[in-house]
């Protein structure tokens, strides 16, 4: 098999190569595997073989993780599903329960080449009509995921169909008093108050659960060739991806961005109204309570980084733990965009 890579975290290396061996057709060793920068929940790694073949390797972070969030199987299936429909993924290409392999389940996939927009200076790789394509394109992506049958695509089965938000706050809470260090009551407040006003849900889609524009992979055109990061995929209620798209698609003269750093407010993109609008145009949807979804993505949110800061704070994750720090004051800025949300206050 060839001289193996150096130690790396997360990557039991010669092990992960055997099985590389035995499950993936025309792999030649020896594998090189590579942290892809940004992940801040699962890891993905960028593997390569000695003819220059390339896979992508998704796992849990390093250390204690809560149980279920962070399901290996079920993101694997996911893409394998939708591989046939209009909704772009990267090819899957196997699937590893056995732990003693690599410490954790894991699943490997073809690796897409492309742009992700994580930080405003990525966003400067494309120029202003490729920014407008891209957000156009992320609002026909996410029509696509809604549109497809999940009975059709054997996905049916993914999750309840009914009740989707009210099981997502009682989901998110609960992990929120699993992992939080410190006590913050705007989170708890904004729990009772959307769960009092949860609007009725129309046919349940899938529902991706993060869509945002750097979870996507685009072309040199600036057009999504593949969603990424499906751990939090269900059906459900699909204004629960439009709300929390809205949360992350920063415009300028907004006091609070979601993320801590946006490529959105770069020129060319288009602004968090026209997104609406296409999505409106694309979908049929009525989006009048498209606010409560915007305060209940915002909370969400407030409830996962509380997650990522206390396993970060702990030590586990792997790779680059830089400026983790800011997401113990983000998870209060959320908490209170969420309150502003449902009073209107903000888009």
């Amino acid at each position: 098999m060839g001289r193996v890579q150096a130690p790396i975290e997360g990557i039991d290396v010669e092990r992960v190569t055997g099985w590389f061996v035995d499950h993936v057709a025309g792999v030649e060793p020896p594998l090189v595997f590579e942290l892809i920068a940004g992940g801040r929940s699962n890891l993905t790694f960028k593997v390569t073989d000695g003819a220059g073949h390339a896979w992508a390797l998704r796992r849990p972070p390093t250390g204690h993780v809560l149980p279920t969030a962070h399901d290996m199987s079920r993101e694997h299936r996911i893409i394998a599903a939708l591989g046939p429909t209009p909704v772009p993924v990267a090819p899957a290409v196997g699937f590893c329960d056995d732990e003693s392999v690599n410490g954790a389940p894991f699943y490997v996939m073809g690796y897409v080449d492309g742009l992700v927009l994580r930080d405003a200076e990525a966003g400067k790789a494309l120029d202003p009509e490729q920014r407008r394509t891209a957000g156009e394109s992320l609002v026909d992506v996410l029509a696509e995921i809604h549109a497809v049958d999940p009975d059709a695509v054997g996905l049916g089965d993914l999750g309840r169909k009914e009740g989707y938000i009210e099981r997502q706050l009682r989901r998110w809470h609960g992990q929120f008093e699993k992992s939080k260090s410190r006590e913050v009551p705007v989170v708890d407040e904004m729990y009772e108050r959307l769960l009092a006003a949860v609007p009725p849900q129309g046919p349940a889609t899938i529902v991706h659960g993060d869509y945002r524009l750097d979870n996507t992979m685009l072309g040199d055109d600036g057009r999504v060739i593949a969603v990424l990061d499906w751990e939090i995929c269900t059906l459900g209620d699909p204004l629960a991806d439009v709300g929390l798209l809205m949360v992350y698609w920063t415009d300028p003269g907004d006091g609070l961005a979601a993320l801590l750093a946006s490529s959105t407010l770069l020129e060319g993109f288009p602004r968090r109204d026209e997104m609406k609008a296409r999505y409106v145009e694309r979908t049929g949807r009525d989006l009048s309570a498209l606010g409560f979804y915007v305060a209940f993505g915002y909370w969400k949110l407030a409830c996962i980084l509380e997650g990522v800061f206390a396993r970060y704070a702990g030590g586990a994750g792997g790779g680059d733990r830089s400026g983790f720090e800011a997401f113990a004051e983000q998870v209060v800025n959320l908490g209170q965009m969420a309150r502003a949300a449902a009073e209107g206050v903000v888009p």
